[in-house]
């Protein structure tokens, strides 16, 4: 059992996944829960004081050491899970969906999710999923069929458990302004449409205090996974880049993200996001220039992380994503023009492989 987390003000500077109820902003309090075997660590679930209860914005992993971390960090706020209002879901991710649902069956806590999730929702549902689509499918049409091997000899992933994944008792609209009463005062938090890192992503907006919940659009030191979900789009890089500017063309606010410490300017977030995907994108185009012509081939040449790993360095998982995040870039400079895209079938898997030319 872990100990009983105390309230204190917020330190962008100390360990942000450090046990705790930390005061973000009046009225605002971050609470950082683990992850199981997660190289992030923890989440970020933000406690809103509402009438006479609380909105949550996230909620965390259906585990047993994240239920009793918000269990205690509701005490620490004088609260329990039955004065919980409702969850604002930013995504379909485990670490923000799963906790939430689960406490829904026993508190009647509301659910709300962005409307771009459903697709997700309902692959994620599907008794009938293919075993490890569309992950498969997407991985050979990057020419990565020694990952797909590696994944089959690991053993299938573990099917979702239905009660994580019921669906959420709103879906929230692009747009929808959301009343938070404080006891200060109204908030008004605005849901803002932010898909890339998923279909359906969702920040949360409450312009009056200059506050962004960002979710996993905008992460202060790392660069968000592109398009890990179960029902794909044609360019999830490129929804991504457009929802950066289209962050950045809204009023600045302090970045509150998902993982990591909170503080400092989204739109400086937002320009170093920008900046570095504009790096990537040269890299992977001079690569294939260099005669690497698939995602996979791409992959082994570029460094991955702020240490500079070689793909081959990183667990599968990683590799994982980072040879579908190579795709997305490829497939957004064949979209500019700045590549040329075949897609060439494989007899052996039934799939075909992108190739990409200068």
């Amino acid at each position: 059992m872990t100990a009983a987390p105390t309230v204190t003000d917020d330190d962008p500077d100390g360990d942000w996944t450090a046990p705790g109820v930390f005061r973000s902003a009046p009225g605002v309090y971050r609470i950082p829960l683990p992850l199981p075997q997660d190289g992030l660590r923890a989440v970020n679930v933000y406690a809103l004081a509402d009438d006479t209860g609380w909105t949550l914005i996230d909620s965390g992993w259906a585990i047993d050491e994240a239920r009793d971390l918000l269990g205690k960090a509701m005490a620490a706020l004088g609260s329990g899970f039955g004065d919980v209002r409702r969850f604002l879901v930013t995504h379909a991710h485990r670490d923000h969906y799963t906790l939430a649902a689960v406490l829904r069956r026993e508190y009647g806590t509301r659910v709300l999710l962005g409307a771009g999730e459903r697709p997700n929702l309902e692959v994620i549902t599907d008794p009938d999923r293919p075993q490890g689509e569309p992950d498969r499918t997407r991985l050979l049409r990057a020419g990565a069929a020694g990952l797909v091997d590696e994944l089959g000899r690991a053993g299938p992933w573990p099917r979702p458990l239905p009660e994580e994944w019921e669906a959420p008792d709103e879906w929230i609209a692009d747009r929808a302004a959301i009343a938070v009463a404080d006891p200060a005062g109204t908030r008004t938090l605005t849901a803002v449409e932010t898909p890339g890192h998923t279909r359906g992503h969702l920040v949360f907006a409450d312009e009056a205090h200059e506050l962004l919940f960002a979710g996993d659009h905008v992460l202060p030191r790392i660069t968000p996974s592109i398009g890990l979900q179960p029902s794909p789009v044609a360019s999830p890089l490129g929804q991504f880049l457009d929802s950066l500017r289209l962050v950045r063309s809204r009023p600045d606010a302090t970045l509150l993200p998902a993982h990591g410490p909170v503080g400092g300017s989204a739109h400086a977030r937002t320009d170093e996001l920008l900046a570095h995907h504009d790096v990537r994108l040269a890299q992977c185009r001079d690569a294939v220039a260099a005669g690497h012509p698939t995602a996979d081939a791409v992959a082994r040449v570029l460094r991955w992380t702020r240490r500079e790993h070689r793909l081959e360095d990183m667990d599968l998982f990683n590799r994982t994503l980072a040879v579908l995040e190579t795709g997305a870039h490829l497939d957004v400079l064949a979209d500019l023009g700045e590549l040329r895209r075949t897609e060439v079938p494989d007899a052996a898997t039934g799939v075909a492989v992108a190739i990409y030319t200068a």
